[in-house]
């Protein structure tokens, strides 16, 4: 059937979901199309992940926007929100326009970028937030918590008033302590320096309080402990413009599962058991509004210095529906139409980024596979899926009519 659709446009795209025959079955968005065996093709909107570090301009090394907008479309994504982290950091237009002029040129999917909140995420000027807004998707020292209170009540006025969001990664630096992995059971038995809850949480009441008297749009970056959860569900109850995401590695990985090994250090870090539970029931209950994968790729090197040297960041792009879908979907703990919402059209309509019919992936279900994270497309390579048993794979995906990745081996 595909290899048919593909063929048949000698343009190489212009497809739509239209172009593809009666489905066998259909839930809401999502077309479902027999095989003829156990297995079933699965047509749903382009995923779109609104929290993923491309390292381009400035850390090329690690990660391209070309290699990296090739993982997302291998994903199944067709729209990502790059992170400001970068050299030069997008905090005026003349920055931003290094990066959005290597968009233009190289990336395979639609991308939009952030700009920082503060002059080179220092935490101490504002960027030139009126100049950027109409170019970024919001404004993000993501990275960086923003420590002053001062600092973030004006860029939540500001941004209030330019009806731009800000997306806020919470980490309050004097409670670090020099910790690198959850300060929990792991960290006590091995002898690691932890990362306490409360250096998330703490920011993100603090955040909320701000939000209650500036009336900015506010999103929480990969939250990962159950106080944030809480925090968030009493924000929404009282009536605050406020959303979250958590990443896929917080809601099927816990500190039980860390190894000494560079694949498993990530900020924040796996958290326990219960933090884990909790992020789930917000899932359920409408808590946590998306599900993004913080695709943070580093060199090979960077990530074999295990958990007390590696580089914060793993990568996430090319397995994260198929590790949720087997996981979570098929253990009955979310529904497909749910899991759809979360990594889809949650991020659309929260980030107000396009929906398109032209905009779409097919999913092959049923079918078993191992993740093999070195044949992925992007230069990172460090995952803690590596090796795991999914029950998916990602064989078409079309940007804006155009198709973007095909897997050529699928014998359709």
């Amino acid at each position: 059937m595909l290899k048919d659709i593909i063929s048949a446009d000698p343009a190489s795209g212009h497809l739509r979901r239209s172009d593809f025959p009666s489905p066998s079955s259909r839930i809401g968005d999502i077309l479902f199309f027999d095989r003829g065996d156990s297995s079933k093709y699965c047509l749903i909107p382009g995923l779109a992940d609104v929290h993923v570090h491309l390292r381009e301009p400035g850390f090329s090394y690690k990660e391209t926007i070309r290699s990296g907008t090739a993982a997302a479309a291998r994903g199944g994504y067709t729209a990502v929100c790059s992170m400001p982290n970068l050299s030069p950091v997008p905090d005026c237009t003349e920055a931003l326009a290094v990066q959005t002029d290597i968009i233009r040129s190289d990336a395979l999917i639609d991308v939009f970028p952030y700009g920082s909140i503060t002059r080179g995420e220092a935490g101490e000027q504002l960027s030139d937030m009126p100049a950027l807004a109409p170019s970024v998707c919001a404004f993000s020292d993501d990275g960086h918590g923003v420590q002053s209170d001062d600092v973030m009540r004006q860029a939540m006025e500001l941004s209030a008033s330019l009806d731009k969001m800000i997306a806020a990664h919470c980490e309050d630096n004097s409670l670090l302590n020099g910790g690198y992995i959850h300060s929990g059971k792991y960290a006590s038995e091995h002898g690691h320096r932890g990362i306490s809850s409360e250096s998330e949480w703490r920011q993100l009441g603090r955040d909320l309080d701000l939000v209650a008297k500036t009336g900015c749009r506010y999103h929480m970056c990969h939250v990962s402990t159950k106080e944030s959860v809480s925090l968030i569900r009493e924000a929404k109850r009282g009536g605050l413009d406020v959303t979250c995401e958590t990443a896929p590695h917080y809601l099927l990985l816990d500190e039980s599962c860390l190894r000494e090994d560079g694949r498993f250090k990530m900020n924040p870090p796996l958290r326990a058991r219960e933090d884990r539970e909790a992020l789930l029931d917000g899932i359920c209950d409408g808590t946590v509004d998306m599900i993004a994968t913080d695709h943070a790729p580093h060199s090979a090197e960077e990530k074999s210095l295990g958990l007390s040297g590696s580089a914060f960041g793993i990568t996430g792009l090319e397995c994260s529906f198929d590790a949720l879908y087997t996981y979570l979907v098929l253990k009955g703990a979310v529904s497909l139409g749910k899991l759809i919402d979360l990594m889809s059209l949650a991020p659309r309509r929260r980030f107000r980024l396009p929906v398109r019919e032209n905009d779409f992936t097919v999913f092959l279900l049923g079918e078993q596979r191992a993740i093999d994270s070195g044949k992925f497309a992007s230069a990172g390579k460090s995952t803690p899926f590596d090796g795991w048993t999914v029950s998916s794979r990602c064989i078409l995906t079309v940007c804006g009519g155009r198709t973007v990745w095909f897997d050529e081996i699928e014998s359709i």
